[in-house]
């Protein structure tokens, strides 16, 4: 599970490849469940793309406050189209794609969980593929944006096999190629499910982060 990245500052790269700008506001330099970062989407009715920035952990439209953003942060390929927090997203392509520098794992080589940093080998920024939400407050009427990162198995992956406890299984948010992004965007559910693939996904790199 990924539960803290780096959004990726890069205005020069997200501009050549996704053809948008970064928002105005600014945001926080590490994500964590229930922090703002900038997510691409695209309309499905106008064809723009947009930048905005949303909520880390999604928030269904039924949710009664945001809580279940806690726990909603990242969405199993295997089963997102079936479970009720993510199915009406599917269904309705709410694709989106987070831009990261890095993002960071849990490693027990040493015996106890040390964070490790992963990135592209070629030292990159990346995009992510995640779903998205919009959700009502129902107190305050106010309209927030959320969204999780899809994750797929990582058991036999070179790099993502060697995070989280022995036994524990392997998982890696999809990585997605700059000749992706417009298909992620665009893709119905049966395409974008045949493209949460691993062997797709650029090299990465991992070294122990600078912090505990």
């Amino acid at each position: 599970m990924c539960i803290h990245f780096t959004p990726s500052p890069n205005k020069t790269w997200i501009k050549k490849h996704l053809g948008i700008d970064l928002p105005a506001t600014d945001f926080p330099a590490q994500a964590y469940p229930g922090y703002l970062a900038p997510i691409a989407m695209k309309s499905r009715t106008s064809g723009r793309m947009a930048c905005g920035l949303a909520k880390f952990g999604l928030i269904p439209h039924w949710a009664k406050d945001e809580k279940i953003g806690r726990h909603t942060y990242n969405a199993r390929s295997e089963t997102v189209s079936q479970k009720p927090s993510y199915r009406l997203a599917w269904r309705q392509r709410q694709y989106g794609i987070v831009m990261a520098d890095c993002f960071f794992e849990p490693n027990y080589v040493s015996g106890r969980a040390q964070n490790w940093k992963i990135e592209l080998e070629s030292n990159e920024p990346f995009g992510i593929a995640c779903l998205w939400d919009k959700w009502t407050d129902p107190i305050s009427q106010a309209q927030v944006v959320s969204f999780t990162m899809l994750t797929i198995n990582a058991d036999a992956h070179p790099v993502m096999n060697q995070f989280h406890k022995r036994g524990d299984e392997k998982r890696t948010p999809v990585i997605l190629s700059p000749d992706q992004y417009t298909d992620w965007l665009s893709a119905a559910p049966d395409t974008a499910m045949q493209m949460m693939n691993w062997n797709n996904m650029p090299l990465l790199k991992s070294e122990p982060a600078s912090f505990s």
